[in-house]
């Protein structure tokens, strides 16, 4: 199964995180065989503001478990996780994506819909994809939004991916690719 989990930066947090960097890359190195795609977002001026992890895991209770043992989140440098079902449209990890465009910044790309509903709303395609899927119901059963992973020139740009008729709340983070998994 599947996993979308974003860890969202508690303010003024970037001090704590830094000092448990190496915790945090010991506990993701666990995870490394199932990894989709990783990294932190930022904000316009740098500021750290979370964690991506979108990764294969056998069940929701071991995505929890993943979610709530990371050490940042332990310790207190999160205030909030987003952890959804999620599916792979792409079927790659994104290691398997190429350079891309050269004046390309990368984004985080959350959108939301209205109601949850059996058929969500088209994913966008495109070669400046890194990941893309549905965010999902517990059960994998409704589609409750979309998350996407993508290189877009500036954010208006990144927002445009997702149909802005068929979400009711988009938001746009700019994400760095993190580390090759091991």
């Amino acid at each position: 199964m599947e996993f979308f989990c974003y860890h969202r930066d508690r303010p003024g947090s970037t001090p704590l995180r830094t000092r448990m960097v190496e915790q945090h890359w010991s506990y993701m190195d666990q995870f490394a065989a199932g990894m989709i795609a990783r990294g932190p977002t930022f904000t316009s001026d740098g500021t750290l503001t979370g964690s991506v992890h979108i990764l294969d895991l056998p069940d929701p209770t071991a995505a929890r478990a993943f979610a709530f043992d990371e050490p940042g989140y332990q310790a207190g440098a999160y205030r909030d996780v987003l952890l959804r079902r999620w599916h792979n449209a792409l079927g790659r990890t994104m290691w398997d994506v190429g350079g891309g465009r050269p004046d390309a910044n990368r984004y985080l790309v959350l959108g939301f819909t209205p109601d949850p509903a059996v058929d969500g709303p088209d994913l966008p395609v495109g070669d400046d994809l890194i990941a893309c899927g549905p965010l999902l119901s517990d059960d994998g059963s409704l589609v409750l939004g979309a998350a996407v992973l993508l290189g877009a020139s500036d954010p208006d740009e990144a927002r445009g991916i997702l149909a802005a008729d068929c979400y009711t709340e988009v938001e746009v983070h700019q994400w760095r690719p993190g580390g090759r998994p091991s």
